[in-house]
């Protein structure tokens, strides 16, 4: 491991650090991640790295994991104040990543447990439900092109990393994935507060092969998108109370279809 000192951020082989935040990528399809949980679960599960910027004892804390990539991957090390520049606070996680985001999956090569996001907006939700989805056993996370993608750099660190234990699908256009999906032996359940929903304690019985869509966190999911699934449920809760954050309610449909 062969580390290149740096004591300003203006070099460009730098820029990606300060550039590279929310849902942006860069051409060669790479992003950011910060902090050294999410870091290491991603070099652990084999996300490519293009350069790390980190402090020298980041470096010597994690030397055994660094040298697996060392051939492929330019070190950098700087002190805190120097790395704080990249936030605009002295704090700091005390190392960054830039590495390459997995490619899509095809649609032909996800596992059997699927969760589908409909236009969602908020990249907090996009990450929290990753890590939900990673914890309860989900295989894949389908996400629409254009919308936030599970590898922006908030959904990286909201999701701790865990975003790299899932298949990641973009889909171009969803009820023509379902469609395909359902022709694939999958049954699909929507997660939606409307009249004619199921209980969700009312499922029973669950398929080996399910998708689960999730809509968008004000305007729910479409109903062009509803007319296509098999079942729509809605998780019972007081009658005050209209619905869960988006994230919260994958949460609870997902367990729900793990031990129902």
């Amino acid at each position: 491991m062969t580390l290149t000192p740096v004591t300003t951020l203006d070099l460009p082989q730098l820029q990606p650090y300060r550039t590279l935040r929310g849902n942006l990528f860069d051409t060669d399809n790479s992003f950011v991640a910060d902090s050294p949980r999410v870091v290491l679960m991603l070099l652990g599960r084999g996300i490519r790295p293009k350069s790390l910027l980190a402090t020298e004892a980041f470096y010597i804390e994690n030397q055994a994991v660094i040298d697996r990539y060392a051939s492929d991957v330019s070190c950098y090390v700087g002190d805190k104040e120097v790395l704080g520049q990249i936030v605009g606070r002295n704090v700091h996680h005390h190392v960054m990543m830039h590495a390459y985001r997995p490619e899509s999956v095809p649609l032909e090569a996800l596992g059997d447990r699927i969760v589908l996001t409909e236009r969602l907006s908020n990249m907090e939700n996009v990450g929290a439900i990753a890590r939900s989805a990673a914890a309860l056993g989900v295989d894949a996370y389908a996400v629409p092109v254009r919308g936030p993608h599970p590898y922006g750099r908030r959904a990286v660190r909201v999701s701790t990393g865990h975003v790299s234990r899932l298949q990641v699908h973009l889909y171009d256009e969803i009820v023509p994935t379902l469609e395909a999906l359902k022709k694939r032996g999958y049954h699909i359940y929507a997660a939606e507060a409307i009249p004619e929903a199921l209980p969700l304690s009312s499922i029973r019985n669950v398929p080996k092969k399910w998708v689960l869509v999730v809509g968008n966190e004000e305007e729910g999911v479409a109903p062009e998108t509803l007319s296509v699934c098999d079942n729509v449920v809605q998780i019972e809760m007081e009658p005050e109370i209209k619905s869960f954050n988006v994230a919260v309610a994958t949460s609870i449909v997902l367990h729900w279809l793990r031990v129902g």
